[in-house]
């Protein structure tokens, strides 16, 4: 029998996948006879997000020098180290630059075509530009994938989930925010991908409420500004006269962290060391973790080891006693406890040297503005700052944070759903715009095309009005009102909500999930848990909507790839079930 795999998925996490499979298959299935369907309508490589057609002032949110979808020998794996290059090192380009994400799409399509022409002769790949509906199939027996205007399922040994980011339906609050701007005649965007949102709607000259200061900001104000025919010159900002004005807030008021501009020089911090497998893996076997109260310790005391070890090491005449006593103490005082806390009092003099995650997390917390017109000055002072800090080498222990927010990631994934606490701040913190756009944001608040609206942003609909009024904690008792609002947050994944059938299928079919709507996998190698923990042998899952969701499809050299990690696992998983398929097929012939 002629075995198969069926990969739903084949943008970055998909494609990881099969330079993976490609790797691993001469250890584990050598000339055996298999089929991979790659099911997507997306083109293969990039996938939806980083498709070709979209617009080409859109960029990749990392230096060209920091993607790579290849393993080295710091990525944890049981298969072969395949080296390859990275973006910049394939595309020719300054390695401190931010690539399109059309350029990004090229590597990665570059990448799928090199994974299938690395692919022994036995191995076929059969492309499918189509959506998958459902899977269905006995747990011990061949699986079914049926695909939107097929008649006919795909039939598979193994079936890999790798979906990446999924749309959902909106939820309550931004429910009565669409039925009132039906009533009223208004404009609602709810929650969607920025480089799929139809802005066209959105006015020329008027005010426009946007709830959310991430990412997905950062694309919207490049596209109705930029985009709508306005350039930068100079660090300032030449309107066309098309834009319109955005009021834009948040829960924090800030947008996030810019990366980081300059290189590591000298001694990594040792990496994991308060917070590592061992402490994950007891975590994980609890019967219940409380994140605030037995894993944000663990996050604070390794991100503050981190930090601190940048800062004696490399900015020494900054602290107050050596190293090494500093390290034993630091060592021996519990997680989170006062005794931590009055050794950095003592030990670092500078309360502006310390880490205070909690402070970093809400910059504008007990700050007020007596109008808005103050606030835009307080923000643009705070955003100028960031700007300076993050491409300031005397802040390196900024770095050394952001290095060991990676390793913490790597570990929380062994734990499964944590929550939305996490992830938001791993965003904010590491994961922020280029420093270029920030200092677009500045020139376009100069020029009065975008308007901060503070943090503790809350919009209300005006029933008398018939306007949407936005107000903030940081201008107390003052409103700006607009019939437009754009929701610039990326839908949050939803067992209720999604709009993907086949998620909704699996859901009903016995697949575990989360109270937050992700779907439960084994955390080593990807396999689809059912209700009461047990793993599928035919089903797996990787990416985004899964308890294991480990960042993006690919990861930055030498640092470890979690995704890179969970790919080789996964696929020498299904090809080691494949040859025992295969061995018993022989045995009872």
């Amino acid at each position: 029998m002629r075995r198969s795999i069926v990969v739903v998925g084949a943008g970055p996490r998909g494609t990881g996948f099969l330079e993976r499979l490609a790797a691993n298959v001469p250890e584990l299935y050598a000339g055996r006879p298999l089929d991979v369907h790659l099911v997507d309508p997306h083109p293969p490589g990039g996938g939806r997000i980083w498709r070709q057609q979209q617009s080409p002032l859109l960029w990749a949110n990392s230096m060209a020098e920091d993607i790579t979808m290849f393993t080295d020998d710091t990525v944890p794996l049981d298969g072969p180290v395949r080296p390859g290059p990275t973006l910049a090192q394939w595309a020719a380009l300054d390695g401190r630059t931010f690539p399109t994400r059309r350029q990004q799409g090229a590597y990665l399509r570059w990448v799928y075509e090199s994974a299938a022409a690395a692919l022994a002769p036995s191995v076929a790949v059969h492309e499918h530009r189509a959506r998958a509906l459902r899977v269905s199939g006995p747990r011990q027996g061949r699986q079914r994938v049926w695909l939107e205007g097929r008649a006919e399922p795909l039939t598979a040994d193994v079936v890999v989930l790798a979906l990446g980011h999924l749309d959902a339906e909106p939820g309550d609050e931004q429910r009565r925010s669409a039925d009132f701007a039906r009533r009223h005649g208004l404009l609602h965007l709810p929650s969607d991908f920025t480089a799929d949102s139809d802005l066209s709607a959105v006015p020329a000259g008027e005010p426009v409420v946007v709830r959310g200061f991430g990412l997905a900001f950062v694309d919207l104000m490049v596209l109705l500004t930029e985009g709508r025919g306005g350039r930068h010159e100079n660090g300032e900002y030449v309107p066309s006269g098309q834009e319109p004005v955005l009021y834009v807030g948040s829960r924090r008021g800030v947008p996030y962290h810019s990366k980081i501009g300059y290189r590591w020089e000298g001694e990594r911090p040792a990496l994991p060391r308060f917070f590592g497998p061992a402490e994950a893996e007891a975590l994980r076997r609890r019967s219940r973790v409380d994140f605030q109260r037995d894993v944000w310790p663990l996050v604070d005391k390794e991100l503050g080891f981190a930090h601190y070890h940048r800062l004696f090491t490399v900015h020494p005449e900054r602290t107050a006693v050596g190293w090494a006593d500093f390290e034993e103490k630091y060592a021996a005082a519990p997680p989170g406890s006062p005794e931590l806390s009055a050794l950095v009092a003592v030990s670092v003099p500078d309360p502006a040297d310390r880490l205070d995650l909690e402070a970093l997390d809400r910059p504008l917390d007990g700050m007020r503005f007596s109008s808005y017109d103050e606030l835009q000055y307080g923000l643009r002072g705070y955003v100028a700052a960031d700007l300076e800090r993050r491409h300031d080498p005397a802040h390196s222990e900024d770095h050394a944070v952001f290095l060991a927010l990676l390793s913490v990631y790597a570990q929380l994934i062994r734990l499964g759903d944590v929550g939305g606490r996490w992830h938001g701040f791993y965003s904010y913190l590491a994961s922020g715009p280029p420093g270029p756009r920030l200092r677009q944001l500045l020139a376009l608040s100069r020029a009065g095309v975008v308007r901060f609206l503070g943090a503790g942003v809350t919009v209300e609909a005006d029933e008398e009005r018939g306007v949407f009024r936005a107000g903030s904690a940081s201008v107390p008792g003052q409103w700006i009102e607009a019939r437009a609002l754009v929701e610039a947050r990326l839908p949050e994944p939803s067992l209720e909500r999604t709009r993907s059938p086949l998620l909704s299928a699996l859901y009903a079919d016995g697949a575990d999930t989360t109270p937050t709507g992700l779907l439960s996998v084994d955390p080593d190698d990807g396999r689809v848990l059912e209700h009461g923990g047990e793993p599928h042998p035919r089903r797996f899952a990787l990416g985004p909507p899964t308890t294991a969701g480990a960042g993006g499809g690919f990861t930055r050299p030498r640092t470890g790839g979690a995704a890179l990690r969970q790919n080789d696992a996964a696929a020498r998983s299904a090809l080691l079930l494949l040859r025992d398929l295969s061995c018993r097929t022989r045995l009872s012939a």
